[in-house]
């Protein structure tokens, strides 16, 4: 399994693919795309994919199940067999069952249209707008399980975990690799 090795997965449109395609065709992500994946069979993501070569593209339909469990363990082995080491969320609009989450826990990564927590779900920007905000942004996470006996302090406790670990890799490639910034993004130097 290759350390750059990702999965996308899609439901849509396909823009948050684009982009990532966009930029390691530019060299400025390091990743290979091995396999993009959907349970859409007409989503532009899967157009996207082919036309710019992915090894692999596949659409696995949900109905086709006969449960949620199931659809996620062959999600689950596409992905292992393509040799995915991570996984982004680029616009898939399927909840992920907590064995799913689990199996790639600390590997998989979703963008949200907003700062979270505010506005989550599926109508955030609908929801930003309707409340009259005049700041708004977004929120790169990783994906983790919330669990049936959490409560605000075992939650948090697993949070800090993570955030323990991410803060200072940050910190450390900003002082060792850098960044650039254009516009409004942020284009780490490799």
């Amino acid at each position: 399994m290759s350390n750059n090795a990702i999965a996308v997965m899609a439901s849509g449109k396909g823009s948050n693919l684009r982009v990532i395609l966009d930029a390691v065709a530019a060299g400025t992500c390091p990743v290979e795309v091995k396999l993009v994946i959907s349970d859409k069979a007409d989503a532009q993501a899967l157009k996207i994919a082919r036309a710019a070569g992915v090894p692999e593209v596949l659409h696995l339909n949900p109905k086709e199940y006969a449960d949620h469990a199931s659809f996620d363990a062959d999600w689950a082995e596409a992905i292992e067999a393509a040799g995915c080491q991570w996984i982004v969320l680029a616009g898939y609009m399927r909840i992920l069952s907590s064995s799913f989450v689990r199996r790639f826990r600390g590997r998989m990564i979703n963008i949200h249209p907003s700062i979270l927590p505010a506005f989550p779900g599926a109508k955030a920007v609908e929801a930003a707008l309707s409340y009259g905000v005049k700041a708004s942004g977004c929120t790169v996470h990783l994906v983790d399980e919330v669990l049936d006996g959490d409560t605000l302090e075992s939650l948090h406790a697993r949070i800090q975990l993570e955030e323990h670990r991410l803060y200072p890799a940050t910190l450390a490639r900003m002082v060792t690799t850098g960044f650039e910034i254009d516009g409004r993004r942020v284009i780490w130097r490799t």
